[in-house]
């Protein structure tokens, strides 16, 4: 018997609500399995006619509201409440005479319920602080904490927020983001997020309900509709007065995946009517037809040109990036290396730069920093209380994590710069190595003339020597602090030019960029395949020494790379078998993530790479080497070996839902796998191609092809050439078709 699926969270088919004769929400439908659910839409277009039918606020006229299964329409609202949803109101409604305190113990249901006043005091530090201060005494964040708060203490298993971070400043805006990610990941409740702001919106859910004229028009993933203005205007953008029209016709197009030209409109006599004498809204009542004609005119106008059928909004959407200019960042820890840092933030300033300072001290005290540590801290996933701990080591790896969260979630970021040793160094290289490629970044460090690669990695970090200790300002460092502050300034004014538009002249000039791999054992097949593409693309090549590959799809991720030829992935049998070039467990990632076309093969999965001979490990002492150069020694995989590899790299192909073409040469992998050459061994390179057939799902859009030639053969690399110039061709044509 098959097992019995349980209800869905909260299920709402056919509701109708009146207000008055206006029709305000007409035969809505929507479902929340769990988790959280955005739900937006223009001002005026039944969101919170919705949210109040919900409760029980607002009487419903038909249809049915299922919470949990059961059905709540014609419930009052303590009744709604008592069965577990809970209600944070649009605008807060808050007591102003009453303390946060009070407000916490009104609404505590009291037992052994998860969410109680001292974990809501912990879950929410700054409404702690102000606990005894009353609501008309709080900010617009903190009232929002404590409405939401208020919301939790009824330990609720719907919460229904109503736009949860209007009026708020960006800060305090990440802050509900932040709570909302939080309850999403963490908890079982579940939410639905009413929102204006797409950015929030999109952030907090997977998917996205969009509400249009008192109808959920559609739900969709909220990754397409963050990324994709046009549809955003289409579908959330106010038409010009005497435009509703177009504007449905618009809509319309949208769900049938069309764009339609509007034609251009003929001479002659025109009749303008205007229905109301001022803007009207959904609520205005009808006016009657003979004042309407009455008050007509007639006009006659010269054709209009034809035009595209996106209607342009009248009122601006939020933006999902905030404006302004870019700014540079100086992030350190303010409680040791204060004066240094103030230092690099006038600096900068002075030169006309905007500048942010962002204290990462985990000492735990104020601070007088435009973003304080405690705001930073606010993003570690163990919460802000894990941070402050006492204990260095573990604090400054906390606060590490926090400050790439935090500059993560930075819409715009001009460069960031920093100054300190070590544990300085090491609390802002991972935000720095988060940042995208070619956003300037200038880490001025004690330990910047030994071994850098832990503090770099595949990014683009210039780390300059301090020379002496970062302790205070003499001579010497105030000459090093005013160079990096001086390199910053310049990368960032070169930067912005570079991005002002370009002359017409030179628009359209540059050639798309795209990633190759390429090892000493497969150069000739990367050379050939860069000769016949860099006619029409700029072919950057890559080393795959483990960084090479890591830094390619860095590029991938920045979107710096429309397309991938990833021919050497050797770096993946070191990653497998304990070589000293290893990829990292995300290899392939940003492809998986990006979608860009990629056409890869197996180029050097015949080797392993370690350093002198006799540093090779003991346990591969009997198997077939070969000394590359004096400090490279080379280790032929085994069929067992390859077999596995195989697998790995398939399942990641899998991942992949973007065109990916991977070809296997049935010839050889690598100069050194050619009849008659050290590592030539048909049956290891059988279990390779066997494992990667075996693994990889084809279709239409994953194929996996065998070219009976050696890696290195022209007609293997003419093939390579041909069939990436197909899928990128065909991914530029369809976009085309779209556009």
């Amino acid at each position: 018997m098959p097992e019995r699926r349980p209800p869905d969270l909260l299920e709402i088919r056919g509701l109708n609500v009146f207000y008055g004769r206006s029709h305000a929400l007409q035969g809505v439908d929507l479902r929340l399995e769990h988790g959280i659910l955005s739900l937006v839409g223009r001002n005026g277009m039944g969101k919170t006619t919705l949210c109040n039918a919900l409760v029980g606020l607002l009487p419903v006229a038909s249809g049915s509201i299922r919470f949990m299964g059961e059905e709540i329409v014609g419930r009052s609202p303590a009744e709604i409440a008592r069965l577990g949803i809970a209600y944070v109101p649009q605008g807060r409604r808050l007591w102003p005479s009453l303390t946060v305190d009070e407000h916490l113990r009104l609404a505590a249901t009291g037992g052994r319920a998860y969410w109680t006043i001292p974990r809501i005091y912990e879950a929410f530090p700054r409404i702690a602080e102000r606990r005894n201060n009353r609501g008309n005494q709080l900010s617009g964040g903190e009232q929002q904490m404590l409405a939401i708060a208020r919301a939790f203490l009824l330990n609720p298993r719907l919460l229904i927020m109503d736009e949860p971070t209007e009026g708020l400043a960006p800060v305090i805006v990440q802050r509900v983001e932040e709570i909302l990610l939080t309850l999403g990941e963490q908890s079982e409740i579940g939410v639905l997020v009413v929102e204006q702001n797409i950015g929030v919106a999109c952030a907090v859910a997977e998917r996205v309900a969009i509400m249009i004229n008192g109808r959920v028009n559609r739900v969709m993933e909220a990754a397409r509709l963050e990324a994709d203005r046009e549809l955003q205007q289409r579908l959330l953008g106010v038409g010009q007065q005497g435009e509703a029209d177009e504007v449905r016709e618009e809509i319309a197009a949208v769900s049938r995946r069309e764009d339609v030209a509007r034609p251009a409109k003929a001479r002659g006599p025109v009749r303008v009517y205007i229905s109301n004498p001022t803007v009207p809204t959904r609520w205005s009542q009808p006016i009657p037809a003979a004042q309407i004609e009455s008050a007509a005119r007639t006009r006659t106008i010269a054709p209009e040109p034809a035009t595209s059928g996106a209607v342009a909004p009248a009122v601006e959407l939020r933006p999902i990036q905030r404006g302004g200019v870019a700014p540079v960042i100086v992030a350190g820890t303010l409680d040791t290396k204060g004066v240094e840092l103030r230092f690099l933030r006038d600096q900068i300033a002075a030169a006309g730069v905007r500048v942010i300072l962002v204290d990462l001290s985990t000492s735990g005290g104020p601070s007088p920093a435009d973003v304080p540590p405690h705001h930073i801290a606010a993003y570690f996933r163990g919460g802000p209380n894990a941070v402050f701990t006492g204990d260095r080591g573990a604090a400054i790896a906390a606060m590490a994590e926090a400050f790439e969260a935090w500059i993560r979630r930075q819409d715009r970021i001009g460069g960031l710069i920093s100054a300190g040793g070590s544990g300085a160094s090491s609390l802002v290289a991972p935000a720095m190595r988060a940042l995208p490629i070619g956003v300037p970044k200038v880490l001025i460090s004690s330990v910047a003339s030994g071994n850098v690669s832990a503090y770099v990695g595949p990014s683009d970090i210039m780390m300059l020597y301090s020379v002496t200790d970062i302790a205070g300002l003499n001579s010497v460092t105030r000459q090093i602090l005013a160079n990096g502050a001086a390199a910053i300034v310049g990368m960032v004014k070169a930067r912005n030019a570079a991005a002002e538009p370009a002359p017409p002249s030179r628009r359209g000039a540059d050639k798309p960029a795209i990633g190759l791999t390429m090892f000493g054992v497969t150069t000739p097949c990367v050379h050939a395949v860069v000769d016949a593409l860099e006619k029409d693309f700029e072919c950057l090549v890559f080393h795959a020494t483990g960084v090479g590959g890591q830094s390619m799809e860095k590029l991938v991720d920045s979107g710096e790379l429309s397309g991938v030829v990833d021919i050497t992935t050797t770096e993946v049998c070191d990653l497998l078998c304990g070589g000293v070039l290893p990829a990292t467990e995300d290899r392939f990632g940003a492809i998986i993530r990006t979608r860009v076309p990629y056409v890869g093969s197996c180029g050097a999965l015949d080797m392993v790479n370690f350093g002198p001979m006799a540093s090779v490990p003991e346990r591969y002492r009997g198997r077939t080497l070969q000394v590359h150069n004096p400090t490279v020694t080379l280790m032929r995989t085994t069929p067992e070996e390859n077999a596995r590899v195989g697998r790995w790299i398939g399942e990641r192909l899998n991942l992949m839902d973007g065109p990916v073409r991977f070809f296997l040469p049935e010839g050889g992998v690598s100069a050194l796998d050619a009849p008659g050459q050290p590592f030539s061994d048909p049956q290891a390179d059988g279990e390779l191609f066997k494992a990667l057939e075996g693994t990889v799902r084809q279709s239409a859009s994953r194929r996996l092809i065998r070219v009976p030639a050696h890696i290195n053969d022209p007609h293997f690399s003419a093939e390579i050439a041909a069939e990436f110039r197909r899928l990128f061709g065909g991914r530029m044509t369809r976009r085309r078709a779209k556009g």
